[in-house]
């Protein structure tokens, strides 16, 4: 008789959903009440303010602490970066392997900034590793080696930054908006962390690690008393201090909308910034309406700008943008990444829909989608410990009223059209947006200097990747006299080592590694004349393999075995083997242009691949080969770089290689030359 009732209550359930009018938008209810205990707080005689938020649900505990310093100019950029690095690393008292070891045992985490400290624990390990935590911030081990180590890892890690479109156009927005002078504007370099000693780095943590402005917020399931007892054993040793202080620049908005952009002669896709400063912080009144407004235009997939670019026009995976609320400086900015040969309709169609939203009311469809994205996204935060701790920072650092979260649903749900048009008003500034473009130059700025908006040309700006102004650069150079694609071949050969050295080579064997998303990998290429191996693999376990035996070929990966289709087969039959240039005829030199910022030859070597040779070493830099693959264009783009000998034959030892969006570095650890190389290899 039970399962008859709930059957019957179904059914009912249903008849009255079926009378529902789904034509007509549901009325938003009331905001939902928010639940926020106020944190407990006391300060130490040092200037430490510590925030205690009692949370006995989970047996967990989480401290954060920061350091609220006004921000600072580096006299060498990167400073703070490789401060950051190096603690954590070990303590007076504890080396490094020992220190991180028992961190891992106890399943806890504790991770450093150059000006904050962030961990968390079960909470009956939590008193160790407070004790941790605080070992590592007041007693960092700074030594040579650990330094030498870190300096060198984040050198290794700016260049491969100054190669990607995505980087430098982050650099140039940055230097854009705020001026190279500013802390915001400022970048590190190769160059400019070359320059950093471990002095430095000591001189850096000891001006402004330090509590005068050090806010320490502990939540989970413990007491205050604890935490009290905890904070003053750990940090009342830490010496009071007074971090030194600078006037900050003024930040000045660009005179008048305009296209800024950044030749990268080997990107495959276009990286567009639109911004604008604005002045906005968390305690402004319009804080609410620009929260909304932003959802809108580009916040989530649903937006205005995800809308046009991704879902009507097929321009990008996808657009955002993002409104600053820092109490210094900030910026409107819009974003996304496009194929070169969309690259000025994304921009005119970026610049339409935020004019959109300045002069058309937005419907009540869009935004209550709004209010419910971000409301619905605030009350799953509220889930976490350090969204608690986030909250208690704010509104210490950001003067904030204690009921600003407890009204913040409230708050989101005022919002009208109305507001949201004068925001946009205010805020995205369509007289003065700067359209920072990194992209293909030779494919892409034609099109960006015909750019109307409001009825006029849009101005374009021409920067190196440094922020430098320059002049339009030129994409091609008048071939010299007498030089082809021979003599340029020709003249590669003799750079690497002459062509009888190279013609007897018969086979290479290449040692290399790399990291992706945090793991090592190790990467095999064996090649004869007519045979290669590729073998790529992680802890001894092989990840794919790529092998042709000179008539067929195949590549695995992920258990499965896949054979080379007869159009695959006839494409390494025609690679021209491990020095292509000794044999190839039909290649032609089609220009002098650029590649990595560098004058090449460009030669056309088949259908499909280009190779480049700069102009002063005769050096092959890189390569680009263009693909059909199942109905969709694919491009791959190799570099090559830091050549050195062996055997007499000189060998590119950094390589890299993007597909797209991806990138992969490889660094060559051995080449071998006529041994271990065997036909079992390629089997």
């Amino acid at each position: 008789m039970k399962i008859i009732s709930l059957f019957v209550a179904s059914l009912f359930a249903v008849g009255v959903q079926a009378q529902v009018n789904r034509s007509v938008q549901p009325q938003s209810g009331p905001a939902p009440k928010i639940n926020l205990e106020k944190p407990a707080s006391f300060n130490l005689r040092n200037g430490l303010e510590v925030m205690v938020v009692e949370n006995h649900t989970l047996p967990k505990v989480t401290a954060q602490m920061i350091i609220d310093n006004k921000p600072h100019s580096e006299a060498k950029p990167g400073t703070s970066a490789l401060l950051s690095m190096m603690l954590g690393n070990g303590t007076e008292k504890i080396g490094k392997d020992a220190y991180n070891e028992e961190i891992d045992f106890l399943g806890a985490s504790v991770d450093f900034g150059a000006e904050s400290v962030r961990a968390n624990s079960l909470s009956k390990y939590f008193p160790r590793v407070m004790e941790l935590m605080a070992d590592g911030a007041l007693h960092p081990k700074f030594s040579q080696e650990e330094f030498d180590a870190q300096k060198n890892k984040l050198i290794e890690g700016l260049k491969f930054d100054d190669k990607s479109v995505a980087s430098i156009a982050s650099r140039l927005s940055g230097v854009l908006a705020y001026g190279a002078n500013h802390p915001y504007g400022e970048f590190a370099t190769p160059e400019s962390v070359q320059k950093i000693t471990l002095q430095d780095i000591k001189t850096f943590y000891q001006n402004y690690f330090v509590p005068e402005n050090a806010y320490l917020v502990v939540v989970g399931d413990i007491s205050q008393r604890e935490v009290e007892k905890l904070v003053k054993d750990n940090f009342k040793s830490w010496k009071s201090a007074t971090p030194p202080s600078a006037n900050l620049p003024a930040v000045q908005p660009a005179q008048y909308t305009q296209v800024d952009f950044v030749d990268m002669p080997n990107a495959v896709q276009s990286e567009i910034r639109v911004q604008n400063t604005v002045d906005l912080k968390m305690s402004d009144e319009d804080y609410f309406p620009v929260l909304i407004a932003d959802q809108i235009l580009g916040g989530n997939f649903s937006s205005y700008l995800n809308m046009n670019l991704r879902e009507k026009h097929g321009f990008t995976y996808g657009a955002r943008s993002s409104v600053g609320t820092d109490k210094y400086a900030s910026r409107f900015s819009a974003s996304t990444s496009v194929r070169n040969a969309v690259t000025d309709s994304a921009v005119v169609e970026t610049l339409k829909e935020i004019k959109r939203i300045r002069t058309e009311k937005v419907s009540t469809t869009d935004l209550n989608l709004a209010k419910n994205k971000y409301a619905g996204n605030f009350v799953l935060q509220l889930e976490r410990p350090e969204t608690i701790a986030r909250f208690a920072l704010n509104i210490k650092t950001k003067d904030l009223n204690d009921d600003f979260y407890l009204n913040y649903l409230k708050n989101i749900q005022a919002v009208t059209a109305e507001d949201v048009m004068r925001v946009a008003n205010k805020y995205f500034k369509t007289d003065n947006l700067q359209v920072v473009v990194a992209g293909k130059g030779s494919e892409i700025l034609e099109g960006l200097e015909n750019i109307q908006f409001n009825g006029k040309t849009v101005p374009v700006f021409y920067y190196d990747k440094m922020g430098n102004n320059v002049e339009k650069p030129i994409f091609e150079k008048p071939i010299p006299t007498g030089v082809t694609a021979k003599t340029v071949f020709a003249d590669y050969i003799e750079a690497i080592g002459g062509e009888k050295s190279v013609k007897g080579i018969k086979s290479i064997y290449v040692i290399g590694e790399t990291e992706m998303q945090g793991m090592h990998i190790n990467i095999i290429q064996k090649q004869t004349n007519t045979q290669s191996l590729k073998d790529v693999s992680m802890n001894g376990n092989s990840l794919s393999k790529d092998v042709f035996n000179g008539e067929s070929g195949y590549r695995m990966g992920q258990g499965q075995k896949v054979a080379y289709t007869a159009d695959e087969v006839a494409d390494k039959k025609d690679d021209g083997g491990i020095f292509p240039e000794l044999n190839l005829t039909g290649a032609t030199l089609e220009k002098v242009g650029k590649f990595d910022g560098k004058d090449a030859y460009v030669i056309k070597m088949d259908d499909s691949t280009t190779a480049y040779y700069d102009t002063i070493t005769g050096l092959k830099i890189g390569s680009t080969t263009v693909k059909e693959a199942r109905g969709q264009t694919m491009s791959q783009t190799n570099s090559l770089e830091d050549y050195q000998e062996v055997g007499g034959v000189k060998f590119p030892f950094s390589r890299s290689t993007s597909f797209g969006p991806q990138k992969m570095e490889m660094t060559v650890t051995e080449v071998k030359i006529n041994e271990g190389v065997s036909d079992a290899d390629f089997e």
